[in-house]
């Protein structure tokens, strides 16, 4: 069967096992977009009530079904059980009582990042567990006290790194080390050239972090090789995983990681500014009780910015001000955790919990390949009036691949997307991100999002409404004489 055609997407959807999820999530329809009002609108005119084709779970996931039941739950528990909320157990809650909200979910958090649970908490949001890990491992020394990370990293992790180097005293011109693209044809790092840099930089360097999906270009990097290189040269590794949490499959704990972060509104689906989850290696979460010099005994354990969360259950509401951490990630807690929050990762993982990494990995790789090569036909057609800056390769890449249309694009094809009632985000000045979440999305989705992204780009060129034949046949196949892309 032609792969550029509607049917063939549709039976690559019958024939995947992961398809039961879909039902899963609240899919926005295109009216649902459109109109300005949270009521639904009056009017049931044909094809308005058609779902929207939503490629932006990289950005924010979509909303499980579970979520307003949990929810519900959660309000239904502080209503009628106030502050018992916290240590009663409701037997026809899904929820753990509050005290234990964090707890609950580690488990199954800990396999979506190859951890152990002890590894594992979830906590703050991913900025603030960034700050709190680089004030727990960025330690520099007179001779070491340099930290490498990429030079088009998020914002944010670059404003932390900054605010930590100067807050030790030091000047960020010197003490920061950005990894710039060997080309500026091109924006991808490339494991050699990020251990090129590691070399050249070694003997000064306390720290090292990187993304683990770049979420500009969705390069997926090379962790597990990166990782050994950098500590075989006595660096500290720590890892942001925004775009690679629930995205791709990880084993953190294998990989000898030091320390990681993440969101969990994205690939995750917890909403937006959701809470956000951190883990340190077990090694760095140990607490030892020693004796000492006046004969007393004492804890020893990795320093670190401490709130009483991250301290024993057992002493927790005693009030005595002594900190006896919670040994592995859990003593890095600060505050209570947003229950809220909380409850909306719990719905997520409960989804999560039906099936792995592994097998959503699959998917996405397939996926991913599949909307390649319909954006390659859809380049072909439209004069190459875009590139796709991701990797090509499927094991260098996540579940999103950015295009870089031609200067002076990107506001017409954003404003024809939308009015197609399809869902991808933008990166100015001329990327846009397209994100097939294997959770949710269809082949079907991807086939559709092309045929209408080749009619915006033909828009955008020709400056009026898109001329002739799409390339993306109905059914059957076109009869334009295109050759099939193998």
């Amino acid at each position: 069967m032609d792969i550029f055609t509607e049917d063939y997407a549709k039976q690559q959807d019958e024939q995947d096992p992961l398809r039961r999820f879909r039902d899963s999530f609240v899919i926005p329809t295109k009216s649902d977009l459109a109109r300005k009002t949270l009521a639904p609108s009056t009017s049931h005119e044909a094809g308005q009530d058609e779902q929207s084709i939503y490629l932006c779970g990289n950005s924010l996931g979509l909303q499980p079904t579970l979520t307003r039941k949990y929810m519900q739950q959660y309000l239904d528990t502080w209503a009628s059980k106030g502050v018992y909320g916290h240590f009663k157990e409701i037997e026809d809650s899904n929820l753990a009582p509050w005290l234990h909200v964090d707890d609950d979910v580690v488990e199954d958090m800990a396999k979506v990042v190859g951890a152990l649970p002890s590894e594992v908490a979830v906590m703050q949001t991913l900025t603030a567990n960034l700050h709190l890990m680089l004030a727990s491992f960025y330690r520099p020394t007179q001779k070491r006290y340099k930290i490498i990370l990429e030079g088009k990293a998020f914002p944010s992790d670059h404003y932390a790194v900054e605010s930590h180097i100067r807050h030790h005293d030091l000047v960020p011109a010197d003490a920061m080390v950005l990894i710039e693209p060997e080309s500026p044809a091109s924006p991808i790092l490339s494991t050699h050239y990020i251990m090129s840099i590691i070399d050249k930089h070694a003997e000064e360097t306390a720290l090292l972090l990187l993304p683990g999906v770049q979420f500009y270009t969705g390069q997926l990097f090379d962790m597990v090789t990166i990782t050994a290189y950098a500590k075989m040269k006595g660096i500290v590794v720590g890892w942001d995983l925004a775009h690679a949490v629930g995205n791709a499959a990880m084993e953190l704990h294998d990989w000898d990681v030091d320390f990681a972060v993440w969101c969990t509104y994205k690939y995750l689906n917890c909403g937006p500014g959701s809470i956000g989850g951190a883990f340190v290696h077990e090694r760095h979460g140990k607490v030892k009780e020693t004796e000492g010099d006046n004969g007393q005994s004492k804890l020893e354990y990795r320093p670190r910015l401490s709130g009483w969360w991250g301290s024993s259950k057992s002493s927790r509401f005693a009030m005595d001000n002594h900190f006896n951490p919670i040994p592995g990630a859990a003593g890095f807690q600060l505050s209570n955790p947003s229950v809220a929050d909380t409850t909306a990762l719990r719905a997520s993982l409960d989804i999560f919990k039906q099936t792995d990494m592994a097998e959503l990995r699959q998917k996405s790789i397939r996926i991913t390949k599949y909307l390649e090569k319909l954006l390659d036909r859809v380049a072909g057609e439209q004069e190459q009036c875009f590139t796709i800056i991701t990797p090509r390769n499927p094991d260098e890449r996540g579940a999103q691949l950015s295009v870089a249309l031609k200067p002076g694009m990107l506001d017409s094809v954003m404003e024809s997307l939308e009015e197609a009632g399809v869902v991808v985000d933008e990166r100015r000045p001329d990327v846009i991100r397209v994100a097939p979440a294997p959770l949710y999305n269809t082949f079907h989705d991807v086939f559709l999002f092309a045929k209408h992204f080749q009619h915006a780009c033909a828009k955008a060129i020709e400056g009026k409404g898109a001329q002739g034949q799409s390339v993306m046949g109905d059914g059957g196949r076109e009869d334009r004489g295109w050759s099939e892309i193998k």
